[in-house]
């Protein structure tokens, strides 16, 4: 036993290596990384956003981070699939653990959001934010842009989140998870015309200029083709990548606020992902996963499988480096 390790999210001795706790047991960070909130030198800082004050529909997204961390303890550090590789031999992983939020006052949540997320940029290579509904997107845009400047997002979801702004009683903008994405081209923290939202089933008023790829075409088109389609919309330039949830079909995403029929199945969406190697990533965020809707974990298991996806491509991509 002395090679095994238990709640390796503490015991970790360093942010490289596995861990062997059973799936079953030890501490849940995710995929069982150090909790620290020293993230200095980390390749990837993966964090939680426990907050949903900003739904429309069914609230309980706030307690996706706990879901996602919890399902993906399934992955037990052999090689994952499809990328013939344990991340954590060359990537350096840690789990910060949730922003800090004050629940009495959900008005100053995303401030509270976009501050945090620049101190962690200040000292990780890339932030992986487990949501949340999807407002807390704007927030994370508005400290990644602040990094690098005007992104193209890559936005799956059966959503186009461009419906208009509202102002709140003190006539500010109130930005809300139908409204993150009209939000940001406002504010100009990403380029309409590099952007692009993959699986939408709903209409909005406006597209605000961003390329859609509706369901149905989903449906008639390859994975390859899906990420082909990427790749020339945004072109070689820096990208946030979000990932709501509800862009798989309710067959395999129930536990979501907003859940829309005719989307695409978690195997389709994962075989984009796993094409989108060469994309320019400079954050991501896998969000609107509400566990009180969830059944056996089943959306839970698929958040996390795309979370675990974008560290794959980052493994990659820093194994091609050191090649």
């Amino acid at each position: 036993m002395a090679s095994q390790s238990i709640d390796n999210a503490f015991t970790a001795p360093a942010t490289l290596g596995a861990a062997s706790d059973p799936t079953y047991a030890g501490a849940l960070s995710f995929m069982r990384r150090r909790f620290s909130k020293d993230v200095s030198g980390s390749d990837v800082t993966v964090w939680g956003i426990p907050f949903d004050s900003a739904v429309s529909n069914r609230p309980g997204a706030r307690f996706g981070p706990q879901a996602l961390r919890r399902a993906s303890a399934i992955f037990d550090n052999d090689p994952q699939y499809p990328f013939h590789a344990d991340f954590f031999e060359t990537l350096s992983v840690v789990d910060y653990g949730d922003c800090l939020l004050d629940y009495r006052l959900p008005e100053r949540a995303h401030l509270a959001m976009r501050e945090q997320a620049s101190a962690l940029l200040e000292k990780t290579g890339f932030l992986l934010t487990l949501g949340g509904d999807h407002s807390i997107t704007f927030p994370l845009l508005q400290a990644h842009a602040a990094r690098h400047g005007k992104l193209s997002l890559v936005h799956f979801d059966a959503h186009q989140d461009t419906w208009p702004l509202a102002t709140d009683t003190h006539g500010r903008p109130r930005v809300d998870h139908g409204s993150f994405v009209s939000a940001a081209l406002r504010e100009g923290l990403i380029d309409p015309d590099s952007s692009i939202q993959i699986g939408i089933r709903t209409h909005a008023p406006e597209t605000g200029g961003v390329e859609i790829l509706f369901g149905h075409e989903v449906e008639d088109l390859t994975s390859a083709e899906i990420a082909k389609r990427i790749y020339e919309r945004t072109g070689g330039t820096n990208c946030y990548l979000s990932f709501d949830i509800d862009c798989l079909d309710v067959a395999f995403a129930p536990g979501t606020g907003t859940p829309v029929a005719g989307g695409p199945s978690s195997a389709k969406m994962l075989a984009v992902l796993h094409h989108l190697k060469n994309l320019q990533l400079v954050g991501a965020d896998v969000v609107e996963v509400s566990p009180p809707y969830d059944h056996a974990d089943i959306t839970a298991v698929a958040g996390a499988t795309v979370a675990m996806y974008l560290l794959g491509i980052l493994a990659d991509k820093k194994a091609a480096v050191a090649r």
